[in-house]
């Protein structure tokens, strides 16, 4: 890939205006694959992880290192800018600098982190508790002097919301501004007005971010509909694995009806399919290449 080809930097694509439609990823086909669609940032959600590494909900048992070892997989993989869900820094300030570095090192082009107290679970679940703001500013605060590229943007997520109400919610998010967050996230409001006023949040001086969760907490809108309402990045964190899911759910049902997969064949790639998605044939032909001392 050339350097004209290579994708713009986060930070240099919001400054462009326009909003962002990351999808949610979690692992290097899912990233590919959204790459290939034409997606200009893509978002390694920790709840994805959970479903498909764990098999378990979103409450907190993902750790540090996993992220991070799937985070390095993807980016060998694909160069789109990546935006990473840190959950909490998993644990007190100074783990957050620890996963500051990691994530960097890792390729993240964006780190997300959260007030929520540990363990933590996801933005869509009741019963959620919170860090004090204090706590959570000197975490954003660790985060900036751990820093190792300005390019990287430190997304601040307040779940406060559904504990303490919008207007502490709204409270948080500008204390969260003033420690040095690059990007403000308030999570689940409720309905749409909820959703307008925290568009309103940002007043043009820092981007803000939406979480869209198909059958969650707060209402899904388009992209273009939020860019109108403030916000300049959206993520669809789960929805791929909620639309695979499903489809493991229908072949796995079909081959056990049938005994073969037949019945599913309209809704897979065959073996030379998915070979021509993963790009075995040119991979294969650059070894032979090597093989024979050319380049």
């Amino acid at each position: 890939m050339t350097d004209s080809q290579r994708p713009q930097g986060l930070r240099a694509r919001l400054s462009t205006g326009g909003i962002v439609l990351a999808p949610g990823v979690f692992d290097p086909l899912t990233a590919s694959i959204a790459t290939d669609a034409g997606f200009e940032a893509l978002y390694l959600s920790g709840a994805a992880i959970a479903y498909t590494k764990l098999g378990r909900p979103d409450i907190g048992l993902v750790t540090m290192s996993e992220v991070a070892d799937t985070l390095a997989h993807i980016r060998e993989r694909v160069e789109t800018p990546l935006i990473v869900d840190a959950d909490t820094g998993y644990g007190n300030a100074l783990n957050v600098e620890r996963t500051m570095r990691v994530f960097e090192r890792a390729g993240a082009s964006a780190i997300q982190l959260e007030d929520q107290s540990i363990p933590k679970r996801c933005g869509h679940l009741a019963d959620k508790t919170l860090v004090s703001p204090q706590e959570m500013v000197g975490k954003i605060k660790a985060a900036v002097d751990a820093r190792l590229n300005r390019e990287t943007l430190i997304i601040a997520r307040t779940d406060a919301v559904a504990v303490e109400g919008l207007a502490a919610a709204t409270d948080r998010a500008g204390l969260y501004a003033q420690a040095g967050a690059d990007m403000l996230f308030i999570e689940a409001p409720q309905d749409s007005a909820q959703l307008a006023l925290v568009g309103k949040v940002g007043e043009g001086r820092i981007p803000l971010m939406a979480n869209m969760v198909e059958g969650g907490r707060t209402p899904v809108l388009s992209a273009s509909a939020l860019e109108a309402l403030g916000f300049s990045l959206v993520i669809f964190p789960g929805g791929i694995v909620r639309a695979l899911a499903r489809a493991a759910q229908d072949f796995y049902g079909t081959l056990a009806r049938d005994g073969q997969s037949n019945a599913f064949r309209d809704r897979m790639f065959d073996f030379e399919g998915l070979n021509g998605l993963l790009g075995t044939a040119g991979i294969l032909a650059r070894g032979k290449r090597y093989e024979e001392g050319e380049r």
